[in-house]
């Protein structure tokens, strides 16, 4: 299923192999059944605003005007809508269609194409051990989500340890000692400790234990407040100390809930941190599912994760096509 881990010294299962393509993906079908059942009905308050608008006898304005309102409605953004809007009245041309029912595959094509850009697989074999920094805002669910990818490396036969490097939240380290011990993995903290120091700390212990992943929590912090965004910079100074080429990784939680200022929060944590990746999590009953057109069109970090869900199986690898029918399908 998790095609992002391969071990060097040794062939990697059938299984693990890198994913490229939708239709590569390696998920039992009765999973993946599953999976995009769920995925469908947690955007489907994004689907319910957007699916109206195909109901209409024929294309002509008024199903152009309805449809931008609807992606803008979705949170997709300005710039995006009219590069969706563009690409559908060229198919309409080119097809001669008249039947607003055609007009859904085109979206659902433009819509893909626009995401496509955004589909690649974590890659945690570009060195030993792979330095994850994981960021985010308060409540985005960057934790949980450092115990579910946790998981999914374990299940792909990575070693990992977690570096405790929320220092600031209360209970923020007996939350992360909770997920290394569902995931039977080791942990490195300190009790009141400056999170550069853990962090530091962690990627020393990662390398002397011979780990293959090391997965970095940091406190959640709105990228107005400037002096946390500069301590998330000494952060990372700080690990290239412990090991030059880390973190390898530099991710970014966003909450699909709060739409337009994901991408607010995307620009910000980028210019500061240089992203090289998002999770993007509580998709499940949002309107706003809209949101990643416009993070591809405006600052196209690829999404290596999505969650629709609570339990530990609940982040699952992007695919831009599952996403666009799961949206407008």
């Amino acid at each position: 299923m998790f095609s992002f881990f391969k071990k060097k010294n040794s062939p990697a299962p059938e299984a693990l192999s890198p994913v490229t393509t939708p239709d590569a993906v390696t998920t039992p079908a009765e999973g993946r059944t599953e999976w995009l059942g769920r995925l469908r009905s947690g955007l489907r308050k994004t689907s319910q605003q957007l699916g109206h608008v195909f109901t209409a006898g024929r294309i002509d304005e008024a199903l152009y005007e309805e449809l931008e309102s609807a992606l803008l409605m979705s949170d997709s953004g300005v710039k995006a809508t009219q590069h969706i809007l563009a690409q559908v009245r060229l198919r309409v041309k080119q097809t001669r269609s008249n039947e607003a029912s055609s007009v859904r595959g085109f979206v659902i094509e433009a819509f893909t194409a626009l995401l496509q850009p955004l589909e690649k697989s974590l890659n945690v074999d570009q060195a030993h051990p792979t330095v994850i920094m994981m960021t985010g805002v308060n409540g985005a669910g960057k934790t949980t989500s450092i115990g579910k990818l946790t998981r999914h490396l374990s299940d792909a036969g990575a070693s990992v340890l977690l570096a405790a490097g929320d220092t600031f939240r209360a209970a923020a380290r007996e939350q992360l000692d909770v997920w290394a011990g569902r995931n039977q993995v080791d942990i490195v903290s300190q009790d009141g400790g400056d999170p550069a120091a853990v962090s530091y700390d962690a990627v020393k212990a990662g390398i002397a234990r011979r780990k293959d992943v090391v997965l970095i929590d940091t406190a959640g912090r709105l990228p107005t407040q400037t002096h946390l965004m500069d301590e998330l910079k000494k952060i990372k100074r700080v690990i290239q100390k412990a090991e030059g080429s880390a973190p390898h990784e530099v991710l970014l939680v966003i909450d699909g809930n709060t739409g337009q200022n994901a991408l607010a929060q995307v620009k910000a944590f980028d210019d500061a941190l240089g992203l090289t990746g998002l999770i993007v999590t509580k998709l499940d009953g949002t309107a706003k599912g809209g949101v990643l057109a416009a993070i591809a069109m405006e600052r196209p970090i690829p999404v290596y994760f999505i969650g629709v869900g609570e339990t530990m199986h609940d982040l699952r690898d992007f695919n831009a096509s599952e996403f666009a029918h799961a949206i407008f399908g």
